[in-house]
């Protein structure tokens, strides 16, 4: 016999009854267009407007819907060199690290990890040498290491469960 899928997004219980089948329908249809009307939308999955208004609006107020985010292209602002950024910091350093990112506006992603290092940066600059300039300030309070982005196969999306296999 089969294991049975959870239904629930990370960090939500499983079985959790806002994610039925429908709410996922929904979801798949906004983030293929985010920014599709609630009649779109609704035209899209054979709903009402107002019922897919009230989903999305529960979906908001669950935090299952987090937020909608412009998408800019950083090499079309001048940004083309992106590279991720590993940081160990020095003893007593940790919150140091987190308040610099927080900071630096290159810095576009920041996330505590584990492993020896602490921290995995996103950041973008026009230059490598402006690259430079940002993992100098970072190695004030702890040991950087860099990987250049040369191409982005998968573009960044939204999580879906797959299917699991028994």
């Amino acid at each position: 016999m089969g294991q049975r899928e959870s239904s629930g997004p990370i960090g939500h219980p499983a079985g959790n009854p806002l994610i039925d089948d429908t709410n996922r329908r929904l979801l798949d249809a906004l983030g293929a267009d985010p920014r599709a009307t609630a009649a779109e939308l609704a035209r899209q999955i054979g709903m009402s407007a107002p019922a897919v208004r009230e989903r999305l609006s529960r979906l908001e107020e669950t935090g299952v819907i987090r937020g909608y985010r412009l998408d800019i292209d950083p090499a079309a602002v001048g940004l083309p060199v992106a590279a991720w950024v590993r940081v160990r910091p020095g003893p007593g350093q940790l919150s140091r690290i987190a308040e610099l990112a927080a900071r630096t506006p290159q810095v576009s992603e920041c996330h505590r990890i584990s492993g020896e290092d602490c921290f995995l940066l996103k950041v973008h600059v026009p230059t490598i040498e402006d690259l430079e300039a940002v993992l100098d300030q970072f190695l004030l309070f702890g040991q950087t290491h860099s990987s250049f982005v040369v191409a982005t196969p998968v573009p960044p999306r939204n999580p879906r469960r797959g299917t699991r296999r028994t």
